[in-house]
C-alpha cells in the first residue's frame, strides 16, 4: 500500500473492528489495515466481567466477528503487532519488527489499560490480578474454581461485577474501597447506597473508607491484604479494579494534543487533520453537552468509530450520542443514560422504591434531566434519552410518579416549551 491510499487503524478491539466495518459499508475501496497487539481477534469487553466470567456465555460469543469476516471484507487484520511510533509528517507508523506502514488516514482506537496499584509492598505478587483482556478473564475464572476467598480492591463497575461473579461461584468476597460508598463519584450518595446494600445482602464483606497498606504473600503468592488501620484480610487471590488509564503514549510521542485521553473535536479528528481517535482513548468535544468527555463504556466503543470512519471519508458528521452503559450484578440489571459531572447535579428524583431495586433514578440540574438510571425497569432507555437531550425542565412530582408515563412527561415538556 502507499501513503496516499490506505487507512490504518491502530487498536484491534471493538472500536477498531467497527471502524473497519463502517469504512467498507460506506464504500471505501482502498486498503484497510487493522493492527492489534493481542493475539486474539477483536472482541467485546463487557462479557469479560459479566456473562463469560459467570460461565453463562461461551468463549466464541465475545468476538465481534468470525475470523473469516476480515478476509471477506478485505480487512488486513494484523494481530500480535505492536505499533511503536507515529510519524505524522511522513504519514507512517513504525512497527516493533522495524518495518513502517504508510497511511492516508490514521485512526487511533488504542483503548486503555488498568490503573495499577500505587506502590505498596506485595503489589507484584503472584495472585494479584487485573481484569482487562480475555486471558485475564480466563485466569480469574480458573481462580474462582480453585479458591475459597478473594479480596477485591476497588468498588467501581469492574470491582463490583467481579465480586458478584465470585459470589455466584461460591467464593467468599471482601471488597475494599477507599471512598465512603461504592460508585460514589459516579452515582452520588443517593444512588450509590443501592449498590452497597446489594452486595452486603449477597454476603460480600464490604469495607469502605479503607486504605491498602500491603499485600502479603506466602511462597511468592498473595495470601492477605493489610489495611492502614492494621486490619488483615485473608485472601487466596486479590483482584484490583481501581479504574483505567487511556493509552495515549503513541499520540503524545507524535505531538498530538492530549489530556485525559487524545483530544478530538466533535468529528473525532485530532490536532492533526489526518489522524483520528475513537473509543476509550478519545476525549471528544460533545455538541450537546458543550464540553469534552471521555467515555469508557461499551456503547461508546460500539458507536463512536462509525462517526470517525465517516469523517475519515470526508463526510460532515458529528458524534452527539449521550453516554450509555449497563451492568448486571446478581438479580439487578441496570442501564444508565446521560452524563453528570461529579457534583454537577442539584437533585436526584427516584421513580419507584429503591428498597425493592425496581426503580428509575434521575439526576437533575435546575429542573433539567441530566441522566437517568433504570434498575430492573425495562424499555425506558429511549424516553430517558429524549428527556436528557431535550434540555427542557420537567415537573419533578410527575417525574417521580409511576402512574405518569414518561411519554406523557415528554409531551408535557413539549407543550411547556
Amino acid at each position: 500500500m502507499t501513503a496516499h491510499t490506505g487507512f490504518v487503524i491502530v487498536g484491534a478491539g471493538l472500536a477498531g473492528a467497527k471502524a473497519a466495518q463502517t469504512l467498507r459499508e460506506e464504500g471505501f475501496g482502498g486498503p484497510v489495515v487493522l493492527l492489534g497487539e493481542e493475539s486474539e481477534r477483536p472482541y467485546e469487553r463487557p462479557p469479560l466481567s459479566k456473562g463469560y466470567l459467570l460461565g453463562k456465555d461461551e468463549r466464541d460469543t465475545v468476538y465481534v466477528y468470525p475470523s473469516q469476516w476480515y478476509a471477506d471484507h478485505d480487512v488486513d487484520l494484523c494481530l500480535g503487532t505492536t505499533v511503536t511510533g507515529i510519524d505524522p509528517a511522513a504519514h507512517e507508523v513504525a512497527l516493533a519488527d522495524g518495518s513502517r506502514l504508510g497511511y492516508a488516514k490514521l485512526l487511533l482506537t488504542t483503548g486503555s489499560s488498568p490503573r495499577r496499584l500505587p506502590p505498596v509492598p506485595g503489589a507484584d505478587l503472584d495472585g494479584v490480578l487485573y481484569l482487562r483482556r480475555l486471558d485475564d478473564s480466563d485466569r480469574i475464572k480458573e481462580i474462582f474454581a480453585s479458591v475459597s476467598r478473594i479480596a477485591v480492591i476497588g468498588a467501581g463497575w469492574i470491582g463490583l461485577e467481579t465480586a458478584a461473579a465470585a459470589r455466584a461461584a461460591g467464593v467468599d468476597v471482601t471488597v475494599l474501597e477507599a471512598g465512603e460508598l461504592p460508585l460514589l463519584r459516579v452515582l452520588g450518595r443517593e444512588a450509590a447506597q443501592v449498590f452497597a446494600d446489594l452486595h452486603t445482602d449477597h454476603g460480600v464483606d464490604l469495607r469502605c473508607g479503607v486504605q491498602v497498606a500491603e499485600i502479603t504473600g506466602d511462597g511468592g503468592r498473595a495470601n492477605a491484604v493489610l489495611l492502614a488501620d492494621g486490619s488483615r484480610i485473608d485472601a487466596d487471590a486479590v483482584i484490583v479494579g481501581i479504574g483505567i488509564t487511556p493509552n495515549t503514549q503513541l499520540a503524545e510521542a507524535a505531538g498530538l494534543e492530549t489530556g485525559n485521553g487524545v483530544r478530538v473535536d466533535a468529528h473525532l479528528r485530532t490536532s492533526n487533520p489526518d489522524i483520528y481517535a475513537a473509543g476509550d482513548v478519545a476525549n471528544a468535544a460533545h455538541p450537546l453537552l458543550g464540553t469534552h468527555i471521555r467515555v469508557e463504556h461499551w456503547a461508546n466503543a460500539l458507536n463512536q468509530p462509525q462517526t470517525a470512519a465517516k469523517t475519515m471519508l470526508g463526510q460532515d458528521v458529528s458524534y452527539d450520542r449521550v453516554p450509555y452503559f449497563f451492568t448486571d450484578q446478581y438479580d439487578l440489571g441496570m442501564e444508565y443514560t446521560g452524563y453528570v459531572e461529579p457534583g454537577g447535579y442539584d437533585q436526584v428524583v427516584f421513580r419507584g422504591p429503591t428498597d425493592t431495586r425496581e426503580f428509575i433514578a434521575f439526576w437533575l440540574a435546575e429542573g433539567r434531566v441530566l441522566a437517568g438510571m433504570n434498575v430492573n425497569v425495562w424499555d425506558v432507555t429511549d424516553p430517558i434519552r429524549t428527556l436528557v437531550t431535550s434540555g427542557r425542565a420537567v415537573d419533578t412530582k410527575k417525574l417521580a410518579d409511576t402512574d405518569v408515563s414518561l411519554a406523557d412527561l415528554l409531551c408535557a415538556s413539549d407543550r411547556a416549551s
